[in-house]
């Protein structure tokens, strides 16, 4: 039985898929018959690259996918292209009808992919400008903090030095009263008179 389903390649934990039509009995990256696209996983939204005919002509021939591919398949449309493609075939549509029905389709789907990318577009944007807002706000935290350690630097300074000009201050007049003191002249003391001292009468 021929499978449609994922080859894997690419780094650990970046991996990304071939998507290729083999044997069911081949191994999972071994040999295959057919390379018809490619999926991203690590894309938002992921990334699908597919060749929708061959991928259709697979699907028509009884190629059976894999869970996942046959999502892709559905995701891609190429599903919804067979069911209106087996419908030409038996005469139920005609084929401007199911290109008409798919153009439709196609048009809707393209839209809400669009819809989808703008979205997240708007997220990212939005999620950016927050990050920026709360990095802001702490910066200005931050900012603030240390200005006001710094105003509390320059304040114990200002009163380490007022307090040092006041002990100077009060120093030198303490140093200027003690030798005001010390050059005070001495009151004289008036001289004892004494007996000898009187003249003798003759």
């Amino acid at each position: 039985m021929v499978r449609i389903r994922l080859a894997r390649r690419g780094r650990k934990k970046l991996a990304i898929y071939d998507v290729v039509v083999a044997d069911q009995k081949a191994p999972r990256d071994g040999r295959f018959i057919e390379r018809v696209g490619i999926y991203n996983p690590n894309s938002n939204p992921a990334s699908i690259e597919l060749d929708d005919e061959r991928a259709l002509y697979w699907v028509l021939a009884g190629a059976q996918p894999s869970d996942t591919v046959k999502a892709m398949l559905s995701y891609r449309g190429v599903l919804l292209k067979k069911h209106l493609q087996i419908g030409v075939l038996k005469g139920a549509i005609t084929q401007e009808d199911a290109d008409k029905r798919f153009e439709e389709w196609k048009q809707q789907k393209e839209s809400k992919i669009s819809g989808k990318v703008d979205s997240l577009a708007a997220q990212k944007e939005a999620a950016t400008k927050a990050r920026l807002e709360a990095e802001r706000k702490v910066n200005e935290a931050r900012a603030e903090a240390i200005q006001k350690k710094v105003d509390e630097e320059n304040a114990s300074k200002e009163a380490v030095a007022k307090a040092k000009e006041e002990a100077e201050k009060t120093a030198a007049e303490a140093i200027k009263q003690q030798s005001a003191g010390e050059e005070a002249p001495k009151a004289e003391e008036a001289p004892e008179s004494t007996e000898e001292e009187k003249p003798s009468e003759s």
